[in-house]
């Protein structure tokens, strides 16, 4: 790996309305088309339609054609072991004391 893809990973990562797009799939187990994700982010679908460009250029969400619609889910292979250990980290690590938990509470 080098600099470039490290950045590229976490900037996806980093963006508020792509963790808002990685947490609404997350909740749904069969996926969601971009007017499902617009209504559940109250987001316009042009601009979540660029931030889901991002997600799938790194393969964090995968695309599956479903008639006439997208329909986008978590890449549940990579994406959720990651999400579990920041998750753990941040309980065994932070303890709601430190900035990333007093933003993420609040």
């Amino acid at each position: 790996m080098n600099n470039k893809t490290y950045h590229l990973f976490f900037s996806n990562l980093s963006n508020p309305l792509r963790i808002g797009i990685i947490s609404a799939l997350k909740k749904a187990e069969n996926g969601l088309s971009v007017g499902e994700l617009a209504s559940a982010l109250w987001v316009e679908q042009s601009k979540l339609s660029h931030a889901l460009a991002g997600l799938k250029e790194c393969n964090l969400v995968i695309v599956k054609q479903k008639g006439k619609k997208r329909i986008y889910s978590l890449n549940k292979k990579t994406l959720l072991p990651i999400l579990e250990i920041i998750d753990q980290h941040a309980k065994e690590n932070c303890g709601g004391n430190c900035m990333c938990c007093t933003k993420c509470t609040n």
